[in-house]
């Protein structure tokens, strides 16, 4: 498989299909506790795909090192959303690594994206 902006705009595109079915499915659930946790994973998960898709518009003006940063995005909100999901769903009431985990995957993914940058209009 190879990394290249194709495949990065495709999980990207997924992902924030992903996030809108999410978010649609929230107004299915009765409690409001439950609904904000939804909401909030897909808040995060639909931004996160945009930013994957900001990794693709780097590589394409020269900044290679932004193919990096599509990972973390990904997994980050995957993880970060998927542990919010469950907990909605009440079949998870893990503490509060996975949320940590993910964020910290998303949060790199931006640190890479900012060093990334410089290889901008070298």
């Amino acid at each position: 498989m190879v990394w290249n902006r194709r495949l990065w705009m495709r999980l990207g595109a997924v992902s924030a299909l992903a996030s809108v079915v999410m978010a649609l499915m929230a107004f299915k659930l009765d409690d409001p506790a439950a609904q904000a946790l939804v909401r909030l994973g897909a808040g995060f998960q639909f931004a996160h795909a945009l930013a994957t898709f900001a990794c693709a518009a780097f590589m394409a003006v020269g900044a290679r090192g932004a193919r990096h940063a599509a990972a973390p995005f990904l997994l980050g909100s995957l993880v970060f959303g998927g542990s919010l999901y469950a907990r909605a769903a009440g079949v998870w009431n893990g503490g509060d690594l996975a949320l940590g985990i993910g964020a910290a995957l998303m949060a790199a993914g931006w640190g890479v994206l900012f060093v990334a940058g410089w290889e901008i209009d070298r």
